[in-house]
Formats: C-alpha cells, structure tokens, sequence
C-alpha cells in the first residue's frame, strides 16, 4: 500500500493502516452475518459509508434495461428519498461506474462532464468517490460515496480501503443470490407438494359434495326430510372445501413478497411484464415502508389484476403503476395508495357488471374489504382505466 493511500495521522503516528483494516475486518463480518440480497447491499453500503466518514452514499444493482434492478442509499432521510422521485436511470457518472472496471475519484463531480439529470431535490454533493463491486469480469454493482465530512476531499487511503471492501461485497452479494436462489427452488418443491395435497383434498371434497348435491335432488320429492340432511351435508362438504382452498391460499402466498418485500416485488413483476408486452409499464414510488403482511399481498394482487386487466384486454400502449405512502386517518400511522393506469380503449363498469363479465373486479373489491382499504375504479369507453386501492395506515 503506497503512502499517499495511507498517510500517517496528523499527529505522526503511522497505524492508520491498521485501522482501516480493522475497520474492514469489521465491515466483512457484518456482511456475513446477511443472507438476504437486500439486507447484504444495505450493509455494504452502510459499511462503505462508515468506513471512509462520508456524508452520503449509495449502491446501484443494475438491470438490462438502463436502470436499476435495486438501489440503496444511506445518509439520505425518507423526506429526501421521497423527494428525489423515482430510481436514477444508468447514465452519466452512475453508468461510468457500472462500465468502468476502475474506481472514480473526482474532487468536485458537478465538475464532471459526465454529470447532469441530477434531481432538483437531491443532496448537493461535492467530492465524489465510486468504486465498481465485480466479481470476475461482471460488474455486479457499484458504490458511489459523496463528501467527505471534515476533509474536503477523498484520499487515495479511502480509495484502496473502498476497492478491499468491494472485493468483499462481490463475494457476500454472490453468496446471498446462491443462496435466494437455493431457496427460491426450495419453494418451487414445496409449492408443488402443496399443489399435490390440494388436488387430493380439495377434490375429495368436491367429488363427496357433487354425490351429496345428486342424492339430494333426487330425494327432494319422495323424502324432504332426507334431502335436508343430504343438502346440510353439501353445506359443511363447500364449507371443509373453502377452508382447504383458504389453507392452500396462506401457503402459496407469493414467495417474493416473503423474501423482498412489497416495492422489489412490484418492481420485479413490472420488469417481467415489460419484456412480455409490447405495451410499455411503469412504476413510481415512494420508500414505502413495511405494512401488514395482509395488506402487502392485498395491493400485490391487485396491482396484477389491474395489470392483467390493462394488459389483456385494454389495448393499452402505456400503463403506469404508482405505490405511495399516505398517512392514516389518526395522523400516526403510515398507509398506501396504489394507483394503476392505463390509456386503453377504457369500458363501462355497471355493463360490464350486468353482463355477468367482472374482469376481476369482484376480487380486488374483496382484496380492499378484507384488509379495511378502499377501491376505487374510475374508467369509461374510450378514456382509459383507473384503479386505485388505498389501505389505512397502523
């Protein structure tokens, strides 16, 4: 390591590269102590900030669509985060990070040719300092840490303890994808054990319910009695079949809504669609905060019905998804409204309920009752539809 990368305190001691090393040391086990994807970039981006006393920094993951699959940030309030809008796209110094397989230390990157399209209401940084995270040849992501506090600029000490560091993240980011991964197929057993005990028990059900219901119609003339226990009977054999149906529901909650949360979720299925339909999708948010499990799978449902519905039969060549938080009606508690929109050939909603056809709008009205939210749709022939479910904060 060089003197200029580590340079002697202002008192002369020389043991500043110990302690950047001891500070690493505590920075890697941090990181091991993480197996989610998720919960690993936080830690390396906290760690990353800690480690050379930045004001502010962040960690991009990207996608192959010119934006960010994850971004996550430290130093920066909700207020903030809420403010900035939506993720950054790959473009000036973010994408020179995520190309460049060298580490970017920059005394004023607002000096930077490569700087422009910052949001109005970000942080107004000065010394810059990014460093990839590869792990061979592939860039998995990349750091970007700004001012310095106390010092005006980034030292070569901070940049050689950022490239140990990411070297680290790159096998703690690897480790923990192996690991969802491992998981994830984990899932896809159980869920088709779960969908084999469905078959054998829910069917069950039905095929005792359908004898009943045959036996009951034809002992309806020569002994009522008889037919009212047989039809008592369907009644508890319907009641037993929509309990299992209930059971299987709760197990097959979405996995990715378990492992990721409600926003990477969201963000992953906006993704998929993207490259399934000609139809462009997007997705605003805000850092909207952990909800009720309940509520969670209530906005996820609904959001891919409404999706579904713009999607398949709309027409639609543009449709935007909007997750933002809201306060409950006390003032403490922090909810969601979920918006969905689409400029499709749009539809009458008391025809479309008249001729029998709901396009799913039963479910969502469901989905909203049974966690105390509130739908609203709002669509016409020829304007387009809007779905909107609120749910109320704790």
């Amino acid at each position: 390591m060089s003197t200029d990368a580590c340079p002697p305190y202002e008192d002369g001691s020389s043991d500043r590269c110990l302690g950047g090393i001891e500070a690493i040391s505590s920075a890697v086990l941090a990181m091991s102590r993480h197996l989610e994807v998720r919960e690993v970039l936080q830690r390396i981006v906290t760690s990353a900030r800690t480690l050379v006393g930045a004001q502010y920094a962040a960690l991009g993951v990207p996608d192959d669509h010119g934006g960010f699959a994850q971004f996550v940030v430290d130093g920066i309030s909700d207020d903030q985060w809420r403010a900035i809008g939506p993720l950054p796209r790959q473009h000036g110094i973010l994408a020179a990070m995520l190309h460049e397989p060298d580490p970017t230390r920059l005394a004023d990157v607002r000096q930077d040719p490569r700087f422009g399209g910052w949001p109005g209401a970000h942080p107004d940084m000065q010394a810059f300092l990014g460093v990839p995270i590869q792990d061979g040849e592939e860039i998995l992501g990349a750091l970007f840490l700004a001012n310095p506090e106390g010092r005006e600029s980034f030292s070569g000490h901070d940049e050689e303890l950022l490239r140990i560091l990411a070297a680290h993240a790159a096998l703690a980011l690897v480790n923990a994808r192996l690991y969802e991964r491992s998981r994830e197929l984990t899932l896809v057993g159980e869920r088709a054990r779960i969908a084999h005990e469905l078959h054998d028990a829910v069917s069950q059900k039905l095929f005792s319910l359908r004898l009943t219901a045959q036996a009951a119609a034809t002992l309806v003339e020569r002994d009522p009695a008889r037919a009212r226990a047989e039809l008592a009977e369907v009644s508890r054999l319907a009641a037993e079949a929509a309990d299992e149906l209930r059971s299987v529901v709760v197990e097959l909650r979405p996995a990715a809504l378990d492992e990721d949360g409600l926003l990477p979720t969201l963000a992953s299925q906006v993704d998929v669609l993207n490259r399934a339909h000609t139809a462009h999708v997007r997705f605003f948010h805000d850092r909207v905060g952990a909800l009720p499990a309940a509520q969670e799978e209530a906005l996820l449902r609904v959001a891919q019905e409404a999706l579904h519905n713009a999607l398949r039969h709309s027409g639609a060549t543009t449709v935007e998804v909007e997750l933002r938080t809201v306060r409950g009606s006390s003032g403490t508690g922090r909810g969601a409204r979920l918006r969905v929109t689409d400029d499709g050939k749009g539809f009458d909603p008391e025809q479309t309920r008249r001729a029998g056809r709901h396009l799913g709008l039963v479910s969502m009205r469901d989905r909203a009752a049974g966690v105390g939210g509130a739908l609203h749709i709002d669509s016409s022939p020829g304007a387009g539809t809007v779905v909107v479910l609120e749910v109320p904060g704790g």
